[in-house]
């Protein structure tokens, strides 16, 4: 039974009504800085998915307290600084608990200096979003599409930069 209140606090917290999460202004990562953590239901960050214009896009989904996830991080941020001036983007979808923005989430982006561009996803309707991003995903993290406007292929492992770097190279040679 005290399970079943756990779970039922989790998932107070973890839940905004639709009009919060729409109207939600960005979350600033310090005083001095113009640097916002974007945060989105699935209806607004869907259009990561779906840009048809000739760069290339590596989103991975991720969160703090996973540590495969964390492990894999660098090897984003390398592929996104070398990369960079080959149209290609990579972008760190968090899928951190809202109440763990300020106290995790942000403090890591800071300390980190995450230099790819890191959005929130803050919608608790999983089981609906998880299929529109892959219908091969089962919701497990680390995971990650790579996408252009000719071809998307979805990964739900960790990657290696050499295994990352050779799968953002396929779409280059085409």
């Amino acid at each position: 039974m005290k399970y079943f209140y756990l779970i039922l606090v989790l998932i107070i917290l973890s839940c905004k009504s639709d009009v919060e999460k729409k109207n939600q202004p960005p979350i600033a990562l310090s005083e001095n800085s113009k640097d916002e953590l974007e945060i989105y239901d699935f209806d607004g960050f869907k259009k990561f998915l779906n840009k048809n214009d000739d760069k290339i896009y590596v989103i991975n989904f991720w969160a703090t307290w996973c540590a495969p996830c964390v492990k894999e991080l660098p090897y984003f941020e390398k592929l996104n600084a070398i990369y960079e001036n080959k149209n290609v983007e990579v972008v760190l979808v968090s899928l951190d608990f809202p109440h763990l923005y300020e106290s995790k989430l942000k403090p890591y982006i800071k300390n980190k200096n995450l230099k790819s561009k890191v959005v929130a996803l803050d919608d608790p309707d999983m089981n609906s979003w998880i299929p529109l991003v892959s219908q091969e995903w089962s919701g497990s993290i680390p995971a990650t599409v790579i996408y252009n406007k000719d071809k998307k292929q979805f990964y739900e492992q960790s990657f290696t930069y050499a295994e990352l770097e050779k799968e953002v190279n396929q779409f280059l040679k085409q």
